[in-house]
């Protein structure tokens, strides 16, 4: 195991933790603007502070990685976390690489839960986004917390009523994101379904497995062995 592999097996719970925190510290200002100065002034500084850690991990991540150029390509969603602001609340989501890797290979036996936890992460995050991007703009749909979060599951499903669409370029830029995030969640139970209908129909059933020469050899043997057991036993004079 390298630097880079121990770094992560060390930091990736206590990175999601921060995460959900920092997701907490985003969506108090932004569902409810109207709180004490004093509330909204300490969820940007939590911002700040976690961003600051995701910051320091993915600089230190990059740094050790061996192939640093491979490393930021296989972690857009960090990059993108740490190099714009409005897209922080994304580290929650790479976080979800967490549950991927506890899954392991019996993915197909937790995609409930994986796609579960994914679909409400994604849809509370754009929702959040959205409607930070959306309110105040004068011609503007999504204008309330209910109005960006049926938004969010209506495009997630693919189904687009129209009714509320984002008309500012930071909305519509998240819009397109979770476009693709439903088309990708949607593919992820596709394949796995599709995977375990290919299992059981192509798994052999023992019991009608016919019997190879090698069976036969090593029950021939077997029953050599037990005749000169048997034989054995009679002693000489049954000979």
């Amino acid at each position: 195991m390298n630097r880079l592999e121990r770094w992560e097996s060390r930091t990736q719970t206590p990175l999601m933790i921060a995460a959900l925190v920092f997701l907490v510290a985003f969506a108090v200002p932004i569902v409810n603007p109207t709180l004490p100065s004093s509330v909204l002034r300490t969820c940007t500084v939590v911002q700040d502070v976690i961003w600051g850690v995701f910051l320091v991990d993915y600089a230190y991540r990059l740094a050790v990685a061996p192939r640093r150029w491979d490393f930021v390509r296989r972690h857009p969603l960090d990059l993108a976390a740490v190099a714009l602001p409005a897209l922080r609340p994304l580290r929650l989501v790479a976080a979800l690489t967490f549950v991927h890797q506890v899954a392991g290979k019996k993915l197909r036996g937790h995609v409930a839960i994986y796609v579960t936890t994914a679909t409400l992460l994604v849809v509370t995050i754009s929702s959040l986004a959205v409607l930070n991007a959306e309110r105040g703009h004068p011609e503007a749909t999504i204008q309330t917390w209910q109005d960006s979060l049926w938004w969010s599951f209506v495009t997630v499903t693919t189904v687009g009523y129209g009714d509320y669409a984002p008309v500012s370029g930071e909305g519509r830029l998240f819009a397109v994101g979770l476009m693709l995030c439903g088309i990708a969640l949607l593919g992820i139970v596709t394949a796995s379904l599709a995977s375990w209908l290919l299992e059981r129909i192509t798994e052999p059933d023992p019991t009608r497995q016919p019997a190879t020469a090698a069976d036969v050899a090593e029950l021939t043997e077997e029953v050599r062995a037990l005749r000169a057991e048997l034989a054995g036993l009679r002693g000489p004079d049954h000979g």
